[in-house]
């Protein structure tokens, strides 16, 4: 059985994602029902699927919430060294978007990491703390997951790869130095910003994102449902997922009515109602990542983000210069758009015979 809810979870009521027989689990309905932290709409426990189906389910979880946490703290880096925020005007400005859209556990608990008090140093604890971030591995197993069921999950793999990153400590130390002997500022000086406008626009870069993240990870466990035949019931587990865990937030419920509406949606950006405001927010998200890159800030999980929407909103890629290339050099095949069937063509030979019969005419 997957379980969410950390330390507050524990004593009032975690998430709870059972898997494993039904038989066994209906021993245990009655009790872990009361164990679970409940909300509006029941108990935040439901039998997920057989086999491993509950464990896989918590680490996706735990997936998303790598993603979470890294667009948070990409929201906190573009407040702070863009726009000039200080750790208390921060702390206001997650306050009031908890009170929204974004309404959520991680952005309740960051809202309140920006008011401790350093009693040993003086200032905010925040700013003490090392910038090295631990994991435990579902991060890791989650991007492996969906690499071996070619799931595109971007946003949690640039969450997995900035942990790797923040890791590298020194290294970053002595690039920074480097780098600065060639002219070159962590930060460049920052162009004048209405900070009004900055805050407002970060939020909907945030819930773009954020939209994007457990896009991802949905589309990752109705993958894996189909490959192990478990059937999961992703509105089902986006209602537990409400209270309890460390990704609950405001807008599951939401997610939920989309799944109930359409149980085969193909993705969450898809949904009539979520598409709609991913339209209304993507100007903001644009300037919020052009600003940040013009400012040498990075943004990887906001960047892979919004790739991940402009990629999947595209009816034609580049990707026909790839397969070409690929038939090029290995004769891997094609196909037309026009035509059915399977395709290859001697590419160098034609390109040499193309040369010389333009030489011919020159």
């Amino acid at each position: 059985m997957g379980v969410s809810g950390g330390e507050e979870g524990a004593r009032y009521g975690p998430s709870l994602m059972p898997g494993g027989t039904r038989e066994a689990y209906n021993y245990i309905e009655d009790i872990v029902k009361k164990v679970a932290a409940q909300v509006d709409d029941g108990p935040c426990v439901t039998y997920v699927g057989e086999g491993g189906a509950g464990n896989f389910v918590k680490m996706v979880h735990n997936g998303i919430e790598y993603g979470d946490m890294q667009l948070i703290s990409e929201a906190y880096d573009v407040l702070k060294c863009v726009g000039g925020l200080s750790n208390e005007e921060i702390a206001d400005t997650f306050t009031e978007w908890n009170k929204g859209e974004l309404e959520s556990f991680l952005v309740e608990i960051t809202a309140d990491i920006f008011t401790v008090k350093d009693d040993l140093a003086g200032g905010e604890l925040v700013d003490k703390i090392l910038d090295k971030t631990g994991m435990k591995g579902t991060g890791k197993w989650t991007v492996q997951q969906a690499a071996e069921l070619s799931i595109a999950a971007p946003t949690i793999a640039a969450s997995l790869d900035s942990r790797f990153l923040s890791g590298l400590k020194e290294e970053r130390e002595i690039a920074a130095q480097i780098f600065r002997e060639y002219g070159l500022t962590e930060v460049a000086s920052s162009t004048i910003v209405d900070k009004k406008q900055l805050v407002d626009d970060v939020r909907k870069a945030l819930y773009a994102s954020k939209i994007c993240s457990y896009a991802q990870g949905m589309n990752l466990l109705r993958a894996k449902s189909a490959e192990k035949s478990w059937n999961l019931n992703l509105g089902e587990l986006a209602r537990i997922w409400k209270g309890g865990c460390i990704i609950r937030a405001v807008f599951l419920d939401r997610i939920k009515k989309a799944y109930d509406r359409n149980p085969k949606l193909a993705s969450l950006l898809v949904d009539p109602e979520f598409a709609k405001e991913m339209v209304e927010r993507q100007a903001a998200w644009r300037r919020v990542v052009g600003l940040a890159m013009n400012t040498g800030i990075s943004t990887p999980g906001m960047s892979a983000s919004l790739a991940y929407f402009d990629t999947c909103r595209r009816g034609r890629l580049p990707a026909n210069l790839v397969q070409a290339q690929r038939d090029y050099f290995g004769a891997h095949t094609y196909e037309r758009v026009d035509l059915p069937g399977v395709y290859h063509i001697e590419w160098a030979k034609l390109a040499r015979q193309m040369k010389t019969t333009a030489k011919t005419y020159a």
